[in-house]
């Protein structure tokens, strides 16, 4: 399920991502509105990515919010199969072999995952 856009930096509730879950959510990035994808991870951490596979720079899921996963578990891109590691977003098969998805930094604070702060330039 899709999140609607937070600017507050609070993207989801911690106990509302299972573990070894996908879940979309759209935030502030940067200065741009983005799509985001968050991994919870059977330890209980959580990663988060841009939505978006650097072969063709093209979103990730089927349908919003909506994501396929490999017998292996990893995630696959719908578009091109481009497949990708959930522990570091690398990707392990498909056209952009090598690359990786664009790493988003989150938090666990108070039971929420929240953007992490960057850093003034």
């Amino acid at each position: 399920m899709s999140s609607s856009l937070n600017h507050a930096g609070v993207l989801a509730a911690l106990d509302a991502l299972a573990p070894d879950s996908l879940q979309a959510v759209e935030a502030r990035v940067e200065g741009a509105d983005e799509s985001l994808i968050l991994h919870r991870a059977a330890d209980g951490s959580v990663r988060a990515w841009l939505n978006v596979c650097p072969h063709a720079g093209r979103r990730l899921d089927f349908a919003p919010g909506k994501f396929l996963r490999s017998k292996a578990g990893e995630l696959v891109c719908a578009v091109h199969g481009a497949t990708f590691a959930l522990a570091d977003g690398q990707c392990v098969a498909g056209p952009c072999r090598g690359d990786r998805l664009r790493a988003v930094a989150v938090r666990c604070e108070d039971g929420q995952v929240v953007l992490d702060a960057v850093p003034a330039q």
